[in-house]
């Protein structure tokens, strides 16, 4: 091979490239892109162990081309210009989305931030939330479908147990009748749910 072909592909081996539609249905993703001089589809897209997006039309792509070839392309990198997150500060990472959610770590802690949609954490077996001081939740309603327990390493009684013991109590009333004999109370009128 000439200097002037190994030049040629040389200069072949990365481009820049737009997607047009992702597929992420096989086992590798695969995208379709143009670029100022071609239309390409079914192009493997090689992303990080762990890490997986699906690319939005628009999403600009680093092709790298092996040997040189054209025809034997892969996506190494994307970006999408008008969703990006910005104003990260050095060692800050993000997880985002085209919806504005994203997962912010900074050296000050983490933001979920949500736009107001639902947050679910599915099929843990237990979770654990350590916090040295307190815990804050804003919100007009909490509700839990179990029972809740506190101070959970030396009580072992539910709230369930607490409201079922408060709406079936009684009281004696002593002196009440002749003779000095005790009467007990009816529960209480209003019930705790």
């Amino acid at each position: 091979m000439d200097v002037k072909n190994l030049y040629r592909r040389a200069m072949m081996m990365l481009g820049l490239g737009r997607v047009t539609t992702c597929n992420d249905k096989g086992a590798i993703q695969q995208v379709q892109y143009q670029t100022v001089m071609e239309v390409r589809d079914k192009t493997n897209r090689i992303a990080e162990f762990g890490f997986s997006s699906g690319l939005p039309a628009g999403a600009d792509v680093v092709l790298a081309f092996l040997g040189g070839d054209r025809s034997n392309a892969i996506v190494i990198g994307s970006n999408h210009q008008q969703y990006r997150h910005q104003g990260l500060n050095p060692g800050e990472v993000v997880i985002y989305n085209q919806w504005g959610l994203h997962i912010l770590l900074t050296e000050s802690g983490i933001t979920v931030e949500a736009q107001g949609k639902s947050v679910t954490v599915n099929n843990a077996s237990e979770a654990t939330v350590n916090a040295s001081t307190q815990v804050l939740l804003n919100t007009p309603v909490l509700m839990v479908s179990g029972d809740i327990i506190d101070n959970c390493n030396s009580n072992k009684t539910s709230m369930q147990q607490l409201r079922d013991s408060y709406n079936n109590h009684t009281h004696p009333v002593p002196g009440v009748e002749s003779g000095g004999s005790t009467v007990t109370s009816q529960t209480t009128g209003a019930t705790v749910k």
